[in-house]
Parts: structure tokens; C-alpha cells; sequence
């Protein structure tokens, strides 16, 4: 129904000299460009019928509902759908039925929330067209009195008070609507719990030369020589390799046990043979280089270097503490075996090291 079709008398009172509708300044000689003023106002359907307005308020709840059932099948699938599912989707093809599911329904809440937002703004908020002078930067008192006026207004006109089922359904769907963020959190992964602390080594696991994939003997090892060693059944094509190798990785070094000053080294050592983590303790890249005359090793990254004669304490660079040791021994066939697990987490600190 449009405005021509509704009867004069009840259209509203016309109110051109408040706004400037329908009405055009004059040019002269102090304003030598005339105000060209804005068209006549038309009413919209909604200001005259009650009726109208009622339906584009169900319109926009509506709307601002299916915003909320939208999130709350967001997380739905987000608990539901195992995430190795897959769909057939005309003429995508086979897509993950979890991200097809997440894309939909994400979607759905967002656009729902704007389309009620602007039908709401375009058939129940007033659509009056106000022009205003251009004023300097600084708003005199006046001025901010008249924002407030003009805020008061539009909050009035917006009828926000008035439309309950509108300011409800919204107020739920913008409340609803974040939860979907939060459930995102999920894939940040199950709290680590203890398992930085723990690695695969452990009593009886035997050192294995990472180059030659056998067992090392303590023969093997000559004074000066760097050798990298992994536990006993860690192999590459293992699913978690990388996962395990970034915490188990050894460096082997066989000193002269009278250059070895840290007592507790000397102890965890057998004749001479250290195992240290091959895990920079700045941001954990793999130790490489070794420095025979003086016993320190280098980290490639950032330099940090450590003193592998003395705890493997660090005496360079960014580095926090010192590489951890594992204690070693051998076993009664000759081969160099671990006597349990480190006694502190590899690698970088972490949050949770006590």
C-alpha cells in the first residue's frame, strides 16, 4: 500500500518548514547559492497502518529468531559432526560436512541479524531526511544540547521501548550470537596436562644411532664425536614421529670424565658418555654444532651456547636454563640405555613448569 492510496485525512500533518521539505531558498546577494531543499517526504506504509507496522515487527523478530536457531545449530555441529565426515554438496562435490555444516549456519546467524537490523531501519525507524549546517570542529554548549535532543529522538523513534518483540528477539540473538566464537576455543586442544613433562624415554629404552638406525654401544662413542640418538621403537614413518622426535632427540658426547665439573653429570654419565636433550631451551631448535676443545655446543637460531663439560649450563645468548640430561648406563649386552625418563620438560620453558 503506498502512500497515494491511503485517504488525505489520514495521512499525517505535513511539517515541510521544520525540515525543509518541499521548500527552496532563494539565492541573493549574501547567500549566491540558492538551498535547493529536499523533495517532499513520503510516508511509508508503516507510519499510516498500524496493522503494517505490526507485520514488519514480526518480520524482524522473526528474522532475529532464526539468528538464534542458527547459532545454536552452529554449536550443535560443532559437538556433533566427527570432523573426518563427508558430504556430497551439487556441484561443490564431497566437502567436510562439518565445515559445510559450520559455513551454513555461521552464515545464516549473520546475515539474519543484518536483514533484521535493516528491514527494521527501513520500514519502522523514521525515514525523515534532516539537513543540518556545516559548524566548526568544536561543538559549542548549544550544539551538544541539540545531539542529545536529536539522540533522545532517534531512540524514541526507533521505538526500541515500544517494540518489545523486536528489542527482545535481538537482544537474544546478539546475546546468543558469541557463542559461537567461544566454541571455536575448542580446537585450541585439550589442556596439556602433564605431557610436556614426559617423554618416550624411560628404563631399559635403548639409545639408537639416528644415522645408522642401530643400537649404540659404548665402544661407538669416541672422545669428541657429536652423535644424535632416538629411543628404541621410534621410527620415522611413525604417525606421531615428529611430535615425539621434537622431545626424545639425544645428543651423545664422550668426555674425559676428569673435564666433566658438575658433579650430577658426572653421576647420570657412564665413563664419560653424556646424553643431553638435542632441544635448544630458548624456542627449540635442534642443537647441531660442537665445539671439541671446549665442550660447548651451539645453537644455529640464536646463537645460545651451553657448556656441555659443566651441567650444559648456559654461557651464551637467549637461552633460559640449561639442556636437560637423561641418565644413562649399559645394559649387560654392551648397549647404552636409558634409567628413566628426564627429570624436567624439554625444549622452551612453558607455562606450566614448576
Amino acid at each position: 500500500m503506498s502512500s497515494q492510496e491511503i485517504p488525505e485525512e489520514n495521512l499525517p500533518v505535513a511539517q515541510d518548514d521544520e525540515h525543509g521539505h518541499g521548500t527552496v531558498a532563494v539565492a541573493d546577494e549574501k547567500n549566491p547559492f540558492a538551498n535547493p531543499g529536499l523533495p517532499p517526504h513520503e510516508h511509508r506504509v508503516q507510519d499510516i497502518d498500524e496493522e503494517a507496522a505490526k507485520r514488519s515487527e514480526r518480520v524482524v523478530a522473526f528474522l532475529f529468531t532464526l539468528s538464534m536457531l542458527a547459532t545454536v545449530g552452529f554449536i550443535a555441529s560443532y559437538v556433533a559432526i566427527p570432523n573426518d565426515k563427508a558430504i556430497y554438496v551439487f556441484p561443490i562435490g564431497h566437502i567436510s560436512a562439518l565445515n559445510f555444516a559450520l559455513g551454513m549456519t555461521l552464515g545464516i546467524a549473520l546475515f539474519t541479524i543484518g536483514a533484521g537490523a535493516v528491514h527494521w531501519a527501513r520500514t519502522l525507524m523514521s525515514d525523515v531526511e534532516i539537513a543540518d549546517e556545516r559548524h566548526p570542529i568544536e561543538a559549542p554548549p548549544e550544539v551538544k544540547a541539540k545531539v542529545m535532543a536529536d539522540f533522545r529522538d532517534g531512540a524514541r523513534e526507533s521505538a526500541l521501548g515500544r517494540r518489545k518483540l523486536i528489542r527482545n528477539t535481538m537482544f537474544g540473538a546478539l546475546a546468543l550470537f558469541p557463542l559461537s566464537g567461544v566454541m571455536l576455543l575448542r580446537d585450541l586442544g585439550p589442556l596439556p596436562g602433564t605431557k610436556l613433562r614426559h617423554t618416550l624415554w624411560s628404563k631399559g629404552k635403548l639409545l639408537v644411532n639416528m644415522n645408522t638406525n642401530e643400537p649404540l654401544r659404548a665402544s661407538d662413542v669416541v672422545v669428541g664425536s657429536l652423535t644424535f640418538a632416538k629411543p628404541e621403537g621410534l621410527e620415522e614413518h611413525d604417525e606421531d614421529f615428529q611430535k615425539e622426535i621434537a622431545k626424545t632427540a639425544l645428543m651423545i658426547v664422550r668426555l674425559q670424565p676428569d673435564n666433566i665439573k658438575d658433579k650430577k653429570e658426572l653421576e647420570w654419565s657412564h665413563e664419560g658418555i653424556v646424553a643431553y636433550s638435542k632441544i635448544c631451551t630458548h624456542v627449540g631448535c635442534p642443537i647441531s654444532l660442537y665445539e671439541q676443545q671446549t665442550h660447548h655446543v651451539l645453537c644455529p637460531c640464536h646463537q645460545s651456547t651451553f657448556d656441555l663439560s659443566d651441567g650444559a649450563r648456559v654461557i651464551f645468548g637467549p637461552a633460559g636454563h640449561a639442556l636437560p640430561q637423561l641418565r644413562i648406563g649399559v645394559n649387560a649386552d654392551g648397549y647404552l640405555e636409558a634409567l628413566g625418563d628426564f627429570e624436567e620438560p624439554v625444549g622452551p620453558a612453558f607455562w606450566e613448569r614448576g
